[in-house]
């Protein structure tokens, strides 16, 4: 078997975003993945602001990867963005070289999602570190090809309180009805939920030592100081990474099956993620969820990771 095809194969749906950027700058620099393809999905901000930062990043990792825009809105609710903790274009802070990668928008991001997984000799992981949209849909139109669906893997969810509503969080609650849909789904689903990406903080020692990694460091030491997601100087909350983490170091976490259920029709709830820890519903499990992380190894391992990304 040649070396790329003990890669494990990867989709991601994303919307980048800083913490997106850090995610896909490791999921697509790891030896052990295999990115064939990233979808931006309006969320953190617009889907025209995701396409043209994931076309920055690619360009800037030099990485020949397949760019297909998915959705530009939820699928039964009015857009939501996140601008104000990600800044106006999702990326502020550095100065991005010319773009050199295209866009192919040529089929929509679940209909190229198909094509890959059903080309595809081994099973295929899909990545969701942004609002579920174009997963769900890919699952609705093409249940077929689920069998040769490896996993889910997302960040997204809550314990407990939200940071979208009182009790759901961004992704998840930005399209309830996707999310329900991947839930329902029966794929082996893994989840880091956002109280686990307020854990594993990058703090100022570990952002100090990524300032010298390079052109790449620079680059994301000059954007975390842009992202709001948390404090610069008391530590910043590495969200979507963690979904990269879970496939490439599920050691570094304490994971519980359990029964994730998304509350749909709630007048205060709808995008609550009722992550049952003591069986209360008496459901069956459906995922298997991040509930503490080692943060000392996640803060080593982030950094390695993101030495890796020189190009």
């Amino acid at each position: 078997m040649t070396e790329q095809a003990t890669k494990n194969p990867v989709i991601i749906s994303t919307d980048p975003g800083i913490d997106d950027a850090v995610a896909i700058a490791i999921a697509t620099s790891d030896e052990a993945l295999d990115v064939k393809l990233i979808s931006p999905i309006s969320g953190n901000v617009s889907l025209a602001k995701t396409t043209l930062n994931t076309q920055k990043l690619l360009t800037f990792f030099n990485k020949p990867i397949r760019i297909v825009p998915g959705s530009n809105k939820p699928l039964l609710r009015p857009a939501k963005d996140a601008s104000g903790v990600h800044g106006k274009t999702g990326m502020d802070g550095y100065p991005f070289p010319e773009i050199t990668t295209k866009v192919d928008d040529s089929v929509t991001a679940a209909t190229a999602m198909h094509e890959i997984v059903t080309t595809s000799d081994q099973p295929v992981t899909l990545m969701g570190i942004g609002p579920l949209t174009d997963i769900a849909l890919f699952i609705h139109q093409y249940p077929h090809d689920l069998a040769n669906i490896k996993e889910v893997v997302l960040m997204g969810g809550s314990l407990g309180r939200g940071n979208f509503g009182v009790l759901s969080e961004f992704n998840f609650a930005t399209d309830p009805e996707a999310a329900k849909i991947v839930f329902t789904s029966g794929l082996k689903i893994r989840v880091a939920p956002m109280e686990i990406g307020r854990q594993a903080k990058i703090m100022p020692t570990t952002s100090e030592k990524i300032k010298t990694l390079g052109r790449v460091g620079d680059m994301f030491y000059k954007l975390f100081s842009k992202y709001r997601g948390g404090s610069f100087n008391k530590g910043l909350n590495m969200y979507d990474a963690l979904a990269v983490a879970l496939v490439l170091k599920p050691e570094l976490f304490e994971q519980v099956k359990t029964h994730v259920e998304i509350e749909t029709t709630g007048r205060y709830t709808a995008g609550a993620s009722l992550i049952d820890l003591k069986g209360y519903l008496d459901m069956p499990d459906n995922a298997t969820v991040a509930v503490n992380v080692d943060t000392d190894k996640f803060e080593k391992w982030f950094v390695e990771e993101i030495g890796k990304t020189m190009p």
